[in-house]
């Protein structure tokens, strides 16, 4: 039976950083509602988008929670909202014309998805001893 290895380092910054997304998520939820108090045109279509992205948010903040208390399952799902964010990225520093969005965010789901599928990362998901992950 195969010793089941600690939670790398690699892993747990990732969650970190998960979490900070999720965070920012919740934040902008929380600027929609605000705008919505404030006298939006489409009080209704604003709350319905803050209510979109508080639900994705809380989302992705689980996952975070997830990878920092060492839960496989999570690396998963944060692989894939890596890459959807890389397109967001993509999109929001070229046709949106604001790269001083869209560069750091791509830089930062680059980063998540690397150490999601760093060596060590990838033995302790796959439940393997932790020096075949050399």
């Amino acid at each position: 039976m195969p010793v089941v290895a600690a939670v790398p380092g690699q892993v747990r910054l990732a969650g970190g950083l998960v979490c900070a997304q999720g965070t920012l998520g919740l934040a902008f939820a929380a600027a929609l509602v605000v705008r919505a108090a404030g006298g939006a045109e489409r009080v209704v279509d604003v709350l319905a988008e803050a209510g979109y992205f508080l639900v994705l948010a809380a989302a992705v903040l689980a996952v975070g929670v997830g990878l920092l208390t060492g839960r496989r399952w999570a690396r998963t799902p944060a692989i894939v909202v890596q890459l959807l964010l890389l397109g967001v990225a993509w999109y929001t520093a070229g046709p949106s014309g604001r790269p001083e969005v869209g560069i750091p965010v791509g830089l930062v789901s680059l980063l998540v998805t690397g150490l999601l599928f760093a060596p060590r990362a990838r033995a302790w998901a796959e439940r393997q001893e932790p020096d075949t992950a050399a």
